[in-house]
């Protein structure tokens, strides 16, 4: 957000059980909701706050990964990827109480991870990488040489959709400037 030209401060928000809201059979409905739940714990506490919530989610094969707990996890995460495509889910949701704003999007990017051995797989794990990772990876760490493509938004992959985010913010402009007049 910083080269975006924002300043922000980062605020842990108070939502205990990510996983009650994902959904597999409405994976974009559930990470936009995941991430209004964010935005919203932290606005209540600072109405006047323009607050934005995300989080992103790893989906392949009917299953939503999200961050391993652990190396097992993760080993198991990147075996169910590799040689295969999968889609990148990131929601962001706006929030700002005293303007009675709140608006949601989610973004959707097909990743294809190419077929890695299990040495390379092993030296990955070894190397924590993993670790607060959804699906265990991330594109613009070491894991890039894991992707052989990606059809859609890189930003989302890292995750945070800088096309819907910056149209969450000029949503709340527009909104904002018609309060104005």
């Amino acid at each position: 957000m910083g080269r975006m030209g924002f300043a922000f401060n980062i605020v842990i928000p108070d939502v205990n059980d990510e996983n009650a809201f994902l959904d597999v059979n409405d994976v974009e409905g559930s990470i936009q909701r995941l991430a209004r739940a964010k935005a919203e714990s932290v606005a209540k506490d600072n109405p006047e706050a323009l607050v934005l919530g995300a989080d992103t989610v790893v989906y392949c094969e009917r299953t939503i990964l999200g961050k391993p707990s652990d190396a097992l996890e993760a080993r198991g995460m990147i075996n169910l990827l590799k040689g295969r495509p999968h889609a990148v889910y990131s929601g962001v949701s706006l929030v700002c109480g005293d303007a009675h704003f709140s608006e949601s999007a989610a973004e959707k990017t097909i990743v294809v991870v190419r077929d890695i051995d299990d040495s390379e797989i092993t030296e990955y794990i070894d190397s924590a990488a993993y670790q607060d990772k959804a699906g265990a990876y991330a594109i613009q760490e070491s894991a890039m040489a894991f992707i052989s493509r990606i059809e859609g938004c890189y930003y989302n992959v890292v995750g945070l959709p800088i096309d819907k985010t910056i149209s969450l913010f000029k949503a709340y402009l527009s909104r904002k400037d018609a309060a104005d007049v």
